[in-house]
C-alpha cells in the first residue's frame, strides 16, 4: 500500500474511532476464513463494524481520540470491532460468537469512553439492550397512570353496579 492509500485508511479509521461509542480489540489468531466471514456477517447484521488493520496505522489513527487509551493493546494480530449506536449489541454478538469459536480472544475494550479489560466484554453482553431498557422504562412510567385510570373507572363501575342493585 502506498503512502496515499495509508493516509486514506488512517483518515477513515480516525473518523470511525471518533464516532464509535464502543470499540473492542480482538485477537483473531487461528480463526478460519469461514469463521471470520461469519463473524463479519453477524457484526454487520447488528449494525456494527469489524476491521483488520495494521497496528501502526491504527495507532496513528487513534491519536487525539478516546481510543488512544488502548494503545498498549495493539500488539500481535488485532481486529477492531466497533459500534456507533449500541455497545451492548456489539458485546452480545462477539460474546456469542466466541462461545463457538474459541480462537477469538478479547484484548480490551473502550465502552462509552471507559477502558475495560477483555473479560468485561462478556459481562457487558449480559446487560439488556438499549431497546429493552427503554421498553422497561416506558412500562414503569406508564404503570402509575394505568393504575389511576383503573381506579377511577372502578368507582364508576361500582356506582353503576350499586344503582343496578338498588333498581332491582
Amino acid at each position: 500500500m502506498n503512502r496515499a492509500g495509508k493516509e486514506v485508511v488512517i483518515d477513515e479509521l480516525s473518523d470511525t474511532f471518533r464516532s464509535a461509542r464502543s470499540v473492542v480489540l480482538v485477537d483473531f489468531r487461528g480463526m478460519k476464513v469461514a469463521h471470520a466471514t461469519e463473524l463479519r456477517r453477524q457484526i454487520s447484521k447488528a449494525n456494527c463494524g469489524y476491521q483488520v488493520v495494521k497496528n501502526t496505522l491504527a495507532l496513528i489513527a487513534a491519536k487525539d481520540t478516546r481510543l488512544e487509551a488502548l494503545k498498549d493493546h495493539f500488539r500481535g494480530p488485532t481486529a477492531i470491532a466497533y459500534s456507533k449506536t449500541d455497545p451492548v449489541a456489539l458485546a452480545k454478538v462477539l460474546s456469542d460468537f466466541s462461545k463457538n469459536a474459541s480462537t477469538l480472544q478479547f484484548k480490551a475494550a473502550l465502552v462509552e469512553g471507559k477502558v475495560v479489560d477483555g473479560k468485561a466484554v462478556a459481562e457487558i453482553a449480559k446487560l439488556p439492550s438499549r431497546k429493552e431498557l427503554v421498553g422497561k422504562l416506558v412500562f414503569v412510567l406508564n404503570a402509575p397512570l394505568w393504575r389511576l385510570v383503573s381506579a377511577l373507572s372502578a368507582t364508576t363501575r361500582d356506582l353503576a353496579f350499586i344503582l343496578t342493585q338498588i333498581k332491582k
